[in-house]
């Protein structure tokens, strides 16, 4: 089974490029399933329906998110909405709108999809994700999935290590987000399961993780508040990593990066 992983698409820019380039990638590799973090859909922060019928006419099936999908007030309603294509983090009280885990059906298959957050250095006060996942993976066992995808969207690589080793054998892939920055860690760890600390972006390439840097610069050396500016056209960068697992056992046989340029 061949799942493509898209890291967080920002903004106009990344969806432009997410529809440049990915109906080449699903003919190229033929995944079974395309996942994208959509948090950052709505000009950096957020989604609304019409980003996000952009992102599933492009090819995207399905989509997580993090800390920013509740920036725009059409986000609430579109996570809350039964069968909702996207996730919030699981790890959000309880009573918020949305879930954080969905089973999916794929050909004669099954995938569970979990999104979670981390806490350290994150504003937002949650629950543990470590108990958290540990009692997603106590509900749905019984479904017996074909594969579980989990997308941990965390500041921190030590939070995001340490997570990662603690579901090594219990889900097929551990895939950060939110840092906009891939890492070159990708790798299977001792049980099966397939890591990245950060997938990476979908947006401005020369920028700061997508915004452009001039107004993020004055801020740095003023220390008084910038102007960030989400680009609408230039040069874009695709990051993603494609899994290949092992149905019959739900452990990661594979996982590698894709990372693409592409003039919008």
């Amino acid at each position: 089974m061949k799942i493509l992983f898209i890291g967080d698409v920002v903004g106009k820019l990344g969806r432009r490029a997410v529809a440049a380039l990915l109906p080449a990638i699903r003919e190229e590799h033929e995944p079974d399933l395309t996942i994208a973090n959509a948090e950052n859909l709505a000009h950096g922060k957020g989604v609304t329906s019409q980003t996000l019928k952009e992102l599933l006419d492009a090819g995207v099936d399905f989509c997580t998110s993090g800390n920013h999908i509740w920036a725009k007030p059409e986000g609430h309603s579109i996570v809350a909405q039964k069968d909702s294509l996207v996730l919030r983090p699981a790890n959000f009280p309880d009573g918020t709108p949305g879930t954080g885990a969905r089973l999916f059906t794929v050909g004669a298959k099954s995938v569970l999809v979990v999104n979670l957050m981390g806490r350290v250095f994150m504003k937002e006060h949650l629950s543990c994700p470590f108990r958290a996942l540990d009692m997603i993976l106590a509900e749905y066992t019984s479904k017996k999935p074909s594969a579980i995808i989990v997308d941990f969207h965390a500041e921190v690589t030590s939070e995001k290590n340490t997570f990662g080793l603690y579901a090594d054998g219990r889900v097929s892939a551990v895939l950060g987000t939110h840092t906009h920055v891939p890492t070159a860690d990708e790798r299977i760890l001792p049980n099966g399961t397939a890591y990245i600390s950060d997938v990476g972006m979908v947006g401005l390439k020369y920028s700061s993780i997508g915004v452009e840097y001039q107004g993020i610069l004055q801020t740095f050396l003023t220390q008084m508040p910038g102007k960030f500016e989400v680009p609408d056209a230039g040069l874009a960068v695709f990051n993603a990593v494609l899994l290949d697992i092992d149905p019959k056992t739900a452990k990661a046989r594979s996982i590698v990066r894709i990372q693409q340029d592409v003039e919008i």
